[in-house]
């Protein structure tokens, strides 16, 4: 968990937010190229390894796009589903951190092909199911108790649904590697990784309650508002977005914790005042041709 906030700390600048959004977008061109002409994406865009060998290396990109579903409503559904997954997912982890586990699951995906490649000689299309499935398996982790509906009927909660699928895939292991697939019970293993190294080999595996996703939204939302309202301060080499800052001294809570601060309910706009000037500083008005 340490190695994880250390590369937050240097390279969570680069982190896309709202990944899913984008995510969401690359299904939909994929579903409009299979409408088109299915073979576009098997000839030119899936993840074959001897074509990738060969020089192909955007495919280890493109095969992204291949949507969950041919049938426009369950893709529908299915795109909903991942959608407010991923963005349950990064609004609890922020969005480095979501980012990493999703590129980590392509990584491992691509990782898994090239293993059942270099044992078969043949490009397993495996796509990224598995990848969506690890999204699941990390939000029945962090909230167990949200339910839903299996079949569009029956209430039953994530916890239970994690550990279905769980258990559904250590058969498939099991079962492949006893009728002699076992490549395809290593590459299972292997596609799944990014969710047993992020939950198996951190400290971080809890639980989070939508209390607390809630409070993470709300400050997220002040800080935003914070910035749009000019907080924003040169604080040690850096800026800063601080929650309060006196319009008279440009005084923050960084200059001194014990800085108190309000509002004058005099001042026509949002104007914020330190103690030392709250009573002493000259009432903003508007000009009258505003008012009228």
């Amino acid at each position: 968990m340490n190695f994880i906030n250390k590369l937050n700390r240097k390279f969570g600048k680069y982190a896309i937010p709202n990944l899913m959004r984008y995510i969401i977008i690359l299904y939909a061109f994929g579903y409009l190229i299979q409408i088109m002409n299915p073979l576009i994406y098997y000839q030119f865009l899936m993840l074959d390894v001897a074509k990738v060998l060969q020089g192909q290396i955007w495919r280890l990109v493109t095969f992204i796009i291949l949507p969950p579903s041919n049938n426009l409503l369950f893709l529908a559904i299915a795109l909903y589903m991942y959608y407010a997954i991923g963005t349950a997912l990064e609004n609890a982890w922020g969005a480095f951190r979501f980012n990493l586990y999703y590129f980590s699951g392509i990584l491992f995906n691509i990782l898994a092909i090239f293993i059942i490649y270099f044992i078969t000689g043949i490009s397993y299309p495996m796509g990224i199911s598995y990848i969506n499935d690890s999204l699941f398996l990390a939000f029945a982790a962090l909230y167990p108790n949200i339910q839903f509906l299996l079949f569009y009927i029956i209430p039953i909660k994530a916890k239970y649904l994690g550990i279905l699928y769980g258990a559904f895939t250590l058969y498939s292991v099991f079962t492949k590697f006893i009728v002699g697939d076992y490549y395809i019970s290593i590459a299972i293993i292997v596609s799944m990784l990014n969710f047993l190294l992020f939950f198996f080999s951190t400290r971080n595996y809890r639980k989070i309650s939508p209390n607390e996703y809630r409070r993470k939204t709300e400050f997220k939302r002040n800080m935003r508002s914070a910035a749009k309202t000019g907080n924003v301060v040169e604080f040690r080499g850096k800026k800063t977005i601080t929650r309060h800052k006196c319009a008279i001294c440009g005084r923050t809570e960084l200059d001194d914790e014990n800085l108190e601060f309000r509002f004058c309910s005099k001042c026509e706009g949002n104007y914020e005042y330190c103690m030392d000037h709250l009573f002493t500083h000259e009432h903003v008005k508007k000009p009258s041709n505003e008012q009228q």
